[in-house]
C-alpha cells in the first residue's frame, strides 16, 4: 500500500464530519421531546389506574369491616354462649367459637366473662387473660352496642375488632370479641401494588405493605429508608431524570402517590407507584428512534472504517509475534521444569552417595568389629572339641552358647550396615528419638574409638516419639556426629555431647568444643564446605536440612562463648490422636492415618 493511500483516511471531507454532528444533534433533540411528551402521557394513565385500584381496595377493605361487624350481633344472641356465661360451663365454649370462626372466616372469636377474663376462644393460647382494661371491653360495657377498636397486638402489629356486650336479664354478663382479618387484604395488595397504606383519622399508618411504617405517620415513614450505596445514587440520579418530579421515595425508588378517602372513621388510602412500567413503555419506542438513528450513523461510520481496517492488520501481526514469543515462553518453562527434575533426583544421588561415602570411612572400624567375635568364636570352639573329647558335654553347651551370643552380636553389625546402606522410603511412621540417636551412636562407634574422644549423652527416661522415617533420620544424626568428629580431631581434650529432650517439640542436640562454623549464614548452602579438597562434599548439612524440613521440623546451628558449635534438629512431637495432621514429606500436606 503505497503512502498516498494510507493517509486518505485521515484527509475527511469536512461535510462528512458535519453530518454526523448534525445527525448527533437531531438524534438528541428527537429523543428529548419525545421522552417528555411520552412521559407525561404514560404518567397520566398510570395515575388513573392507579386511583381505580385504590377504589377496588377500599371497596374490600369496606366489604370485610361490615362483614365482620355483624358478628358480635349475632354471637351476643347466642343462648348456647348466654347459657356458658350464666352457668359458668365453658367446656364446649371454645369448639363452638371454632366453628363459627371457620363459617363466617374472620381472624379470632373471644368471648369474655364480667369480670374481663377471657373463657373462651378460637386461639387457645389467650384463654385466662386478663383484659379488663382493652378497650374493645370497656367500651362494650359502656355502649351496650357493637364497637370498634384498634390495637397493637403482641406480635407489634394491629388488631382491628368488632366487640358487643352478652346481656342477659338485662345484665351484662360478658363480652363477645370478633377480630377483622385485614391482614389477608395486607398479603394481596403486596402481591399487586408497588405500596399501600392505610392511614386512621390521626394520620397514623394501621395498615401498610411496608412493616416498618406501621405505627408511623406517613411523612415519618417515608424518610425512614435504607442508606443507599454509590452504585445505587448513581443509577437514581441517571433514572429519575428522565421520568416527571416525583411524588416520594420508597425504598429509594421514585414513586407516584395518590391518595383515597375511605368512608369509615375518617380513614384515608394511599397508594404509591413506581416509574418503572412507564419507563418500558416509553423506553421501548426511544429504542425504536434510537435504532434508526444508529443505522443512519452505521451507513455514515462506515466510510471511516478504511483506517480501522489498517490498524486491525497491524494489531493482528502484533498477535502473531506476541504469539510466537508466548510459545518460546512456554518452550523455556517445559525446559526449566525438566532441568530441576532432574536436579532433584541427582539431589536424591548424592544422598546415597554420601550414605555409601560414610560406609566406606566405617568399613575398617566395622572389620575390627567383626575380628573380636571372630577370634572368640575360634577360642570357644577350641575349648569346647577339648570338653568334649574329654567328655563334659554340659561346659561344652556353654562354649556353644556364648559363640551364639557373638553370632547375634555379628548379625546386629551387619543388620545396621545393610539399613544405612539402603535408600530411606517415602512414608513416615512413629519413631522414638532415643532408639534412633542410639543407633547412629553404633554406627558410629568404630570412628570414635579411633581417637581420645569422650562421649556423654542425656537421654530421658521416658519416649520421645516423632513421625518421621527411621533410616532417614539416623542418616542426619550420624552426618551431625561425622561433623563433630572432623571438628575435634586435633584436639587433645575432644568432647562430643548428644542430649534428647521434649518439650512443646522434640529436641536433639549435638554439641563439640571444636573451633566452631566460620560463617553460620552460608552453613546450609549446597556445596559450601569447610574441609579440605577431597574430604567432604559440602551437600552433607544441606540434605540433613532438606530431611528435617521433610519431617516438619528444622536444623539451626551456632557457636558457643566458649568455643565449638552446637547443631539442634527440632521436630513436632508425635501424638496418636493427631496422626492425621502429621507433615506429608514430599510436600508438608497431612498424611492420612493408617
Amino acid at each position: 500500500m503505497s503512502d498516498t493511500e494510507s493517509d486518505a483516511p485521515l484527509r475527511n471531507p469536512w461535510w462528512l464530519r458535519a453530518a454526523i454532528a448534525l445527525i448527533l444533534v437531531t438524534a438528541a433533540v428527537v429523543l428529548w421531546v419525545t421522552n417528555a411528551w411520552l412521559t407525561e402521557r404514560f404518567s397520566e394513565t398510570t395515575r388513573v389506574r392507579q386511583e381505580l385500584r385504590s377504589a377496588l381496595y377500599i371497596g374490600n377493605l369496606r366489604s370485610e369491616l361490615q362483614r365482620t361487624s355483624v358478628v358480635p350481633l349475632l354471637l351476643a344472641r347466642d343462648p348456647a354462649l348466654i347459657g356458658s356465661l350464666n352457668g359458668q360451663d365453658f367446656s364446649s365454649t371454645s369448639a363452638r367459637l371454632i366453628a363459627a370462626q371457620k363459617e363466617i372466616n374472620v381472624a379470632s372469636i373471644r368471648l369474655l366473662d364480667a369480670s374481663g377474663r377471657t373463657v373462651a376462644a378460637t386461639d387457645r393460647q389467650v384463654l385466662s387473660t386478663n383484659d379488663v382494661t382493652r378497650p374493645y371491653f370497656v367500651d362494650a360495657l359502656r355502649s351496650r352496642d357493637t364497637v370498634f377498636t384498634v390495637s397493637q397486638n403482641d406480635a407489634g402489629g394491629n388488631e382491628f375488632t368488632y366487640s358487643r356486650a352478652v346481656v342477659a336479664d338485662g345484665k351484662a354478663v360478658g363480652v363477645i370479641v370478633v377480630a377483622a382479618d385485614l391482614t389477608r387484604l395486607e398479603r394481596s395488595w403486596a402481591g399487586i401494588s408497588d405500596a399501600v397504606a392505610v392511614l386512621d383519622s390521626g394520620g397514623t399508618i394501621i395498615l401498610t405493605t411496608e412493616p416498618r411504617w406501621r405505627g408511623l405517620t406517613l411523612p415519618v415513614a417515608l424518610a425512614v429508608r435504607s442508606a443507599p450505596t454509590a452504585i445505587e445514587r448513581a443509577y437514581q440520579v441517571t433514572a429519575d431524570w428522565t421520568n416527571m418530579p416525583p411524588d416520594a421515595y420508597v425504598q429509594g425508588r421514585a414513586v407516584m402517590q395518590t391518595e383515597a378517602r375511605i368512608p369509615f372513621r375518617g380513614w384515608r388510602m394511599v397508594s404509591f407507584a413506581t416509574y418503572d412500567s412507564i419507563r418500558e413503555r416509553v423506553n421501548g419506542i426511544l429504542a425504536l428512534e434510537i435504532m434508526g438513528f444508529a443505522i443512519l450513523l452505521a451507513a455514515t461510520f462506515y466510510m471511516l472504517s478504511r483506517r480501522e481496517r489498517v490498524k486491525s492488520a497491524a494489531v493482528m501481526r502484533e498477535s502473531a509475534d506476541l504469539r510466537a514469543l508466548n510459545s518460546r515462553l512456554k518452550a523455556e518453562i517445559a525446559e526449566r521444569v525438566r532441568v530441576q527434575r532432574e536436579l532433584r533426583v541427582a539431589e536424591q544421588t548424592m544422598q546415597q552417595s554420601s550414605k555409601l561415602a560414610a560406609l566406606g570411612e566405617m568399613s575398617a572400624g566395622v572389620s575390627h568389629e567383626l575380628n573380636q567375635p571372630l577370634a572368640a568364636m575360634k577360642t570357644y570352639l577350641a575349648g569346647a572339641r577339648l570338653l568334649l573329647q574329654r567328655g563334659r558335654p554340659e561346659e561344652a553347651l556353654s562354649s556353644f552358647q556364648r559363640i551364639d551370643d557373638l553370632v547375634e552380636r555379628m548379625g546386629s553389625i551387619t543388620r545396621q550396615l545393610k539399613s544405612y546402606a539402603r535408600k530411606g522410603g517415602e512414608a513416615v511412621e512413629p519413631v522414638d528419638l532415643r532408639a534412633s540417636v542410639s543407633a547412629a551412636l553404633t554406627m558410629m562407634e568404630p570412628q570414635l574409638r579411633t581417637g581420645t574422644i569422650r562421649v556423654s549423652h542425656i537421654f530421658p527416661r521416658e519416649k520421645v516419639m516423632v513421625l518421621a522415617d527411621r533410616i532417614r533420620l539416623e542418616q542426619v544424626i550420624i552426618n551431625l556426629l561425622r561433623n563433630a568428629v572432623d571438628a575435634v580431631k586435633s584436639r587433645r581434650d575432644a568432647m562430643i555431647e548428644l542430649s534428647v529432650s521434649a518439650g512443646s517439640h522434640a529436641y536433639v542436640s549435638v554439641r563439640d568444643n571444636g573451633p566452631g562454623v566460620a560463617d553460620l549464614e552460608k552453613l546450609f548452602e549446597p556445596f559450601w564446605t569447610t574441609k579440605k579438597p577431597g574430604e567432604g562434599t559440602g551437600l552433607g548439612l544441606a540434605i540433613s536440612s532438606g530431611i528435617v524440613a521433610d519431617f516438619g521440623g528444622r536444623l539451626t546451628a551456632h557457636n558457643e562463648t566458649g568455643g565449638g558449635a552446637v547443631f539442634l534438629v527440632e521436630l513436632p512431637l508425635f501424638e496418636p490422636d493427631t496422626r492425621r495432621d502429621a507433615p506429608d514429606p514430599q510436600g508438608g500436606a497431612p498424611l492420612a492415618a493408617e
